[in-house]
């Protein structure tokens, strides 16, 4: 009789047999997330009070050709909101991928620990400040004013996380920060004299509308920077997801890695609030169903899966946000938090179960 060859199926393990099940289950994940991605893109693109057809939509995106208004609203109004959606959504997701691994717990995020709300607060500031002087905030500044703002709220957070072991009274105090740095917002804004300035007021609520290719630019070179350094960081960041001292054992510097971790997440979610104001509940629900759907916390994995969920999820919602109602437009974070909210909710009663 003929020998069975070693390389047949037949001779693979159960192990391997399972590891070959798990990256087919991964690649088609990936493969769905982004044909789910272009058709939202598309969808968006067609959204509006001017309705096009698909065969006018690519003559316009391919050679710019067709009614002059219509190629206007597409390349000027739509396109970049909408690349903005894409971007920001990804840097939530990656920013509160980050903030979950380092507090080793999957409810921490930027806006419920109150990061995004101490960044719209300098954000707001530094406009007041600079509109009052007749002069307008650059991308630079926003940007700026958010981080350090973000950093801000990041130090109070560290110094109550010394104190209280408990993530759930952790959970609190940002939550606190967040109603405290919000009210002063909403204060500062509401009693603004200029009629620029109590324009804020839509921004504080979040909203990617406005979004000019300049703001494009800036926020890609950013938040894909920053998001390459964090996927770089995939092996010491796996390495520290299995505790500190293991980190210490495969020779990672974890007080460094600690601080990187801080400064890439302060980074990606001030970029978020100084071009679209503070946005909810992302930060928290797409890395956990990110976690869900690929059945892993393998950084390698779930960074690029967080980035991609996340802006799935923000062009779903911001497409939500101005069609419903239209023309009357809800804040991003509104629609957001319908959706993320029941996933932290669901988080919190299966952690419960847990114990």
């Amino acid at each position: 009789m003929p020998q069975t060859s070693q390389n047949t199926p037949l001779s693979q393990t159960p192990a391997e047999s399972a590891s070959g099940g798990r990256s087919l289950r991964c690649g088609l994940s990936f493969v769905l997330l982004s044909v789910l991605l272009a058709f939202l893109f598309v969808w968006n693109v067609n959204s509006g009070s001017v309705d096009l057809s698909v065969r006018e939509i690519a003559e316009i995106l391919l050679w710019r050709r067709g009614d002059e208004t219509a190629v206007n609203i597409i390349w000027q109004i739509r396109l970049p909101r909408i690349l903005a959606a894409m971007i920001l959504g990804g840097a939530l997701s990656v920013s509160g991928f980050l903030l979950q691994t380092f507090f080793h717990n999957p409810i921490a995020g930027p806006f419920v620990l109150g990061i995004s709300s101490g960044a719209k607060l300098v954000v707001a500031l530094s406009m007041i400040f600079l509109l009052g002087r007749g002069i307008t905030a650059s991308s630079a500044v926003m940007v700026l004013s958010a981080f350090f703002g973000s950093m801000i709220s990041m130090g109070f957070v560290l110094a109550v996380s010394r104190k209280v072991r408990q993530m759930s009274m952790l959970v609190i105090c940002g939550v606190m920060i967040s109603y405290i740095c919000s009210a002063v917002t909403d204060f500062v804004v509401t009693f603004a004299d200029d009629s620029n300035i109590v324009n804020l007021h839509n921004w504080s609520l979040g909203s990617f509308s406005g979004t000019t290719w300049g703001n494009v630019a800036v926020m890609s070179v950013i938040v894909f920077s920053a998001a390459l350094l964090v996927f770089l960081l995939s092996k010491p960041i796996g390495a520290y997801q299995l505790g500190e001292d293991y980190a210490r054992n495969l020779g990672v510097n974890v007080r460094l890695f600690r601080v990187g971790l801080i400064l890439l997440s302060s980074v990606l979610s001030a970029c978020v609030t100084a071009f679209a104001g503070p946005v909810s509940f992302v930060g928290i629900a797409v890395p956990h169903l990110a976690r869900n759907i690929w059945k892993t916390s393998k950084p390698i994995l779930i960074v690029p899966a967080c980035f991609l969920g996340g802006a799935v999820f923000c062009l779903f919602c911001d497409l939500i946000a101005r069609t419903v109602f239209a023309p009357t437009e809800l804040s991003i974070s509104s629609v957001t938090a319908v959706f993320g909210a029941p996933v932290v909710i669901l988080i919190m009663i299966r952690r419960r179960r847990a114990m």
